[in-house]
């Protein structure tokens, strides 16, 4: 009477010959490339220094001019990613105009110690986009910081210091450019 614990084991074994071999053999393949990778990693082989390309790269990095507030990085001839032809008013930090905090933009920017008229408030773009409005100010640059009232949705409001340029400036469609 054969021993059931061997017809047990031969079951199993026919059962399971291929995942048996492939578990040995991808065991044997991990171990045969851990030890001749350990063992080539204590070759000498000397210095190796990168490309030329790279290493101007690195240098031009490096040597980056910092550019004033509000230029475009290097496109700065880059044709713009969308226009749009909206309505364009101008506000002043007043209290009348704004919220408790006329000077302290949605984005926490100071406008009052800024100072520069080269930020503007719409609720259509994120925060922080590039843009500009080339019928009203040819290539100059402006950055979104702050928000409107929600009831103005396609809409833009550029920052001014005085209530008389703001009021002067008025209401205009324009198309912007936006970066």
């Amino acid at each position: 009477m054969p021993n059931v614990s061997s017809m047990v084991w031969k079951k199993l074994l026919r059962k399971h010959a291929n995942d048996l071999v492939i578990g040995v053999v991808s065991g044997l393949v991990i171990a045969n490339v851990f030890f001749l990778n350990a063992a080539s990693a204590d070759v000498d082989t000397g210095p190796h220094y990168p490309e030329s390309s790279t290493v101007a790269l690195l240098i031009a990095a490096m040597q980056n001019e910092t550019r004033t507030y509000g230029d475009l990085p290097i496109a700065d001839n880059a044709a713009p990613r969308r226009t749009f032809t909206i309505p364009v008013s101008a506000y002043t930090s007043e209290s009348a105009q704004t919220d408790a905090t006329p000077c302290i933009a949605a984005r926490g920017f100071d406008l009052c110690a800024h100072g520069e008229e080269d930020v503007v408030a719409t609720n259509f773009l994120p925060m922080g986009t590039k843009i500009r409005i080339p019928e009203l100010y040819g290539s100059r640059v402006f950055t979104v910081v702050d928000r409107m009232n929600a009831r103005y949705d396609r809409h833009l409001d550029i920052w001014m210091k005085t209530y008389a340029d703001a009021k002067s400036f008025g209401r205009k469609r324009a198309m912007i450019e936006v970066f």
